[in-house]
């Protein structure tokens, strides 16, 4: 066997936490969508497999039904939250699956305690009783056939399940929302104490193989990377300088829309911590700003950017002789296909594609099994500066969709000098490695205020500061009022044209993380 764990996901929003903390216990895991086959999965060899739920029914057939044949691979299997109502239905008989479930009309969830009602090695260490969120959207009436209860509560009254002989374990709730001492606990037991798994995966052996396999794809060929000073390319551009030194030629793309200083930072940074790397710093500032000029309409100013950075890295990287390779930034979550439990699978992807296909460039993407913040420990077992493993993520169409309204370069210097201040004040008080994401949004609207006893009408700037830990939800960072306060007063002072600054509170979903 593999030692590999893989997640059968049939909708959870917490599928990807839990793939990362099988990870952290030192076991390599995948995620894959439920409508993988069981011929596809085999073909992976895993050690044991986890099976998640989302919060729709069995009842209306918005979950497609288990094959049965998944619990007959011969190896470990847990059932997480509506997992186990999906590995139930799996093994139920017709005749059972009638009266097997109680569904509700809402998704209502609750806090339960869990009371352990039978000595097992998924509970192994465990408290009797502890407490853990439950979803009220469809619960089990009865223990299935075959299975004994492992756990109850007070109003869900199957919370926990084991078939020894099948080798089969469920729980009703996600590990990975209980204390983390717990989560622990119960995730150990299933991968070491049931599985048999070994803690053989880790960041820095990662590291060493992601080297190694760079140097033994790229051979005696030349790599190209577009940098664009976040911590994915960073990291690419640190793994396969070690690994082919010289041959690796970065391409830097000023567009004109990033962050203050953020081209001569990024630039430094990299010239310093990979000596004699070649990095060449495209100034595209004219060519992107003359085009964008006007333009209001976010999709509009995608559009622009896009197409414009790619043919000026298309340009650039036809200039680098006998290159053979594209290295890219692509992370897991960009080629993980998330699933909707209705049958739509959508596929995120990664935002350097479009480069025509007649470059014939063979990718090297050494970090697409990772999640991000599994990046930034690559980065640091690297050696990487903390200014570089810990920027914020930053939009590909840059300050384009953070300056609303028709660009200017003039309203784009505005945005740029009400940020570094936002990213001073963040570093200052100890707050920027708190928060997953900082930035500053200048408004098309402006507002009425007093300065030197005379009426203004000027700029509001928006300051956005969320917590998240993929982006695909976020809710906003309760930074200190001291804080916010330093922030308001020296943006007021010291930007010329802004009398007004706001702070955004809204979270994700409805409100998205950018504004545009």
């Amino acid at each position: 066997m593999s030692n590999k764990v893989i997640i059968l996901d049939f909708g959870s929003s917490t599928s990807q936490n839990l793939a990362k903390k099988v990870r952290e216990l030192g076991v390599y895991s995948e995620l894959h969508h439920c409508l993988k086959t069981v011929e596809e999965i085999k073909a992976l060899n895993p050690s044991a497999l986890i099976i998640t739920g989302g919060v729709e029914s069995f009842k209306d057939g918005d979950i497609p039904p288990l094959n049965p044949e998944f619990l007959k691979l011969g190896i470990p299997v847990l059932g997480v939250a509506l997992g186990q109502n999906v590995i139930a239905n799996a093994l139920a008989s017709s005749s059972d699956k009638a009266n097997l479930f109680e569904v509700l009309s809402c998704s209502k969830k609750i806090e339960e305690k869990v009371s352990v009602k039978k000595d097992s090695l998924l509970f192994k260490g465990v408290e009797k009783e502890f407490h853990a969120v439950v979803s009220l959207a469809e619960k089990l009436k009865k223990v299935p056939s075959g299975f004994d209860l492992l756990a109850s509560g007070s109003e869900v009254s199957v919370l926990a399940l084991e078939s020894a002989g099948q080798n089969i374990y469920t729980v009703q709730f996600n590990p990975e929302q209980l204390i983390p001492e717990l989560c622990d606990k119960i995730v150990s037991n299933f991968l070491f104490e049931i599985a048999g798994l070994q803690s053989t995966w880790s960041i820095p052996l990662f590291t060493q193989k992601a080297i190694e396999d760079c140097r033994k794809q790229v051979g005696d060929g030349k790599v190209v990377l577009g940098l664009s000073g976040g911590i994915d390319s960073t990291v690419v551009a640190a793994l396969l300088h070690k690994a082919i030194g010289e041959r690796l030629h970065c391409i830097f793309v000023d567009h004109g829309l990033l962050r203050k200083f953020e081209a001569e930072e990024v630039v430094a940074s990299i010239r310093r911590f990979l000596p004699g790397v070649n990095l060449k710093l495209v100034n595209a500032q004219d060519r992107f700003l003359d085009q964008l000029e006007g333009v209001a309409e976010p999709e509009e100013k995608r559009r622009i950017i896009g197409r414009i950075f790619i043919e000026v890295f298309e340009e650039e990287a036809q200039a680098v002789k006998g290159v053979g390779f594209l290295a890219q930034g692509t992370i897991y979550p960009d080629v993980i296909e998330s699933f909707s439990a209705k049958g739509k699978v959508i596929k995120t992807h990664h935002n350097v594609g479009g480069l025509p296909e007649y470059m014939k460039l063979e990718l090297v993407e050494p970090l697409r099994e990772l999640f991000k913040d599994e990046v930034r420990k690559v980065g640091e077992v690297l050696g990487l500066p903390e200014e570089l493993v810990w920027r914020h993520p930053f939009p590909g169409p840059g300050i384009g969709v953070r300056q609303l309204g028709a660009l200017t370069r003039e309203r784009l210097d505005i945005l740029r000098d009400a940020d570094r201040i936002l990213y001073e004040e963040m570093w200052n008080f100890g707050w920027y490695r708190k928060v997953w994401q900082s930035f500053a949004i200048l408004l098309n609207q402006q507002s009425t205020g007093v300065r030197n006893d005379a009426r203004t009408y000027e700029n509001v700037i928006a300051i956005r500061c969320v917590d998240s830990v993929d982006a695909m939800s976020a809710t906003f960072s309760p930074l200190p009022y001291d804080l916010l306060g330093k922030v308001s007063q020296r943006i007021i002072n010291e930007v010329k044209g802004v009398n007004r600054v706001v702070f955004d509170i809204s979270v994700k979903p409805p409100s998205t993380i950018e504004w545009e």
